[in-house]
């Protein structure tokens, strides 16, 4: 699928799973909004291999727990593509505890 007039937000997506999604959706032809919450360095290197390979991309900090910084978000991803169409919330937390 190649749909080069839609725009994606993937929470994020400096890294891991998150990333390798914001690269598939480029490769697709989406434009691609790069989320990170505390690595701006990894959410840049992200957006960079995406336009290297001929795809559009920004990154927006946003912590997706406060819902001042996600209206950022999506109002970035406004002003930078138009609209948003997807998004996929990939953003999360591991929390580890001792057991037994």
């Amino acid at each position: 699928m190649t749909d080069s007039s839609k725009t994606a937000i993937i929470t994020g997506s400096s890294s891991g799973m998150g990333a390798a999604i914001a690269r598939k959706l480029a490769a697709d032809g989406f434009a691609v909004v790069v989320n990170y919450a505390g690595s701006k360095e990894r959410a840049e290197k992200v957006v960079s291999e995406i336009e290297s390979n001929g795809g559009r991309a920004i990154s927006v900090q946003a912590n997706v727990s406060l819902a001042e910084d996600m209206k950022k978000l999506f109002d970035e991803a406004e002003a930078s593509f138009g609209r948003v169409d997807v998004l996929v919330n990939n953003a999360g937390k591991a929390i580890r505890k001792e057991v037994g």
